[in-house]
């Protein structure tokens, strides 16, 4: 057995953090981007897997097969893109990736009009998936599901002809990282505003080509709130600067 001693610091605090960029808005933005064929590539990108994934991803060729190995936000968000994208392609993932199942998020970009086929068990990846102009419209859904099914739905829309009208059903999960996205959009010159509490309307539009830079992640922050928690108990002097976040996020963890 490996034993572990966790002691708090015994001397006063002062330092400079360089925090990791966050991964929510990362990969919201290389979709937004990519789907406005947008010249500037978002900056301060990620490290994480999901996002060097994401990245990859989107520079495969029209008739690629794409692997996104684990990555599961990747999966969602690329399911709505490839939709939308002309070309025919294949995603697929880990052995894992294959046990979880996609069949709501395809089954609504269906009802958009999406052509997503399976290539082996019904409801979940591989995804076969045909790209094209997709019609929009009226749309409702759980409002339950994972937060990441709405926000490629809505990130999107701008792209259907008719927008979309997108009711969620029931008590809304993570409503944060829906507005997180919304927020993203409209950065990005789309028109997206809740029309009530329970339905968010998209018109149709096309996506501005912006220079962005992604902020630090706010939930990494959180460690180092802990950290000057502990020392000051002790009666220790703590100077800590966090750089790169930002007082106005829109990222859930920024309340802590």
């Amino acid at each position: 057995m490996t034993r572990i001693k966790v002691s708090a610091p015994a001397h006063p605090i002062d330092c400079k953090i360089l925090l990791p960029s966050s991964k929510s808005i990362s990969n919201r933005a290389l979709i937004i981007n990519a789907l406005g064929k947008g010249t500037y590539q978002p900056e301060n990108l990620s490290e994480c897997d999901d996002t060097q994934v994401m990245v990859r991803a989107l520079q495969a060729g029209p008739d690629e097969t794409i692997d996104i190995m684990a990555a599961g936000t990747a999966m969602r968000f690329l399911t709505a893109y490839l939709s939308v994208t002309p070309g025919k392609r294949i995603i697929t993932g880990t052995q894992r990736m294959q046990q979880r199942p996609i069949g709501t998020l395809a089954e609504a970009l269906r009802t958009l009009g999406a052509d997503i086929s399976y290539t082996s068990k019904e409801g979940y990846p591989p995804l076969r998936i045909r790209g094209k102009k997709l019609q929009g419209g009226s749309l409702e859904t759980e409002a339950s599901i994972s937060s990441q099914y709405i926000s490629a739905l809505l990130m999107v829309a701008p792209h259907l002809t008719e927008g979309l009208t997108l009711h969620l059903k029931g008590n809304i999960a993570s409503r944060t990282y829906i507005e997180l996205t919304l927020d993203l959009m409209r950065k990005y010159g789309a028109t997206a505003d809740w029309v009530n509490e329970q339905t968010i309307r998209v018109t149709p539009g096309i996506y501005e080509d912006i220079p962005i830079t992604v902020e630090a992640d706010w939930s990494a922050a959180s460690y180092w709130y802990e950290l000057a928690a502990i020392a000051a108990h002790r009666g220790h002097e703590v100077d800590i600067t966090l750089s790169a976040l930002s007082p106005d996020s829109r990222q859930g963890d920024r309340v802590v």
